[in-house]
């Protein structure tokens, strides 16, 4: 499944680490791209639609989605096979 995840991030951003933790928790093959959030790589500039921020982006089957904590819903939307990683009760996720 590597190639049909794909993470551009720049390791130290804690909202990439936001969305690799989840990653690992769900066990999702993913792959990595390093990214210099000072000279953004076409890619990201694509997809990222707030260039200014260093928000990361998930490619998943082409299509791409922003916003770590938007990521770590998809996530468990996906993967419902998989243990979940935000409460169901829609209160406790919004406070979790």
């Amino acid at each position: 499944m590597a190639g049909e995840v794909v993470l551009p991030d720049f390791w130290p951003n804690p909202f990439g680490i936001r969305v690799r933790i989840p990653l690992r928790q769900k066990g999702i093959d993913y792959e990595s791209k390093e990214e210099n959030l000072n000279k953004k790589s076409p890619l990201l500039l694509k997809m990222n639609e707030s260039y200014s921020l260093a928000n990361p982006v998930l490619i998943h089957k082409g299509k791409y989605i922003c916003e770590s904590l938007i990521i770590v819903q998809y996530f468990d939307e996906v993967w419902r096979d998989k243990s979940p990683l935000l409460p169901s009760d829609p209160y406790e996720r919004a406070h979790s």
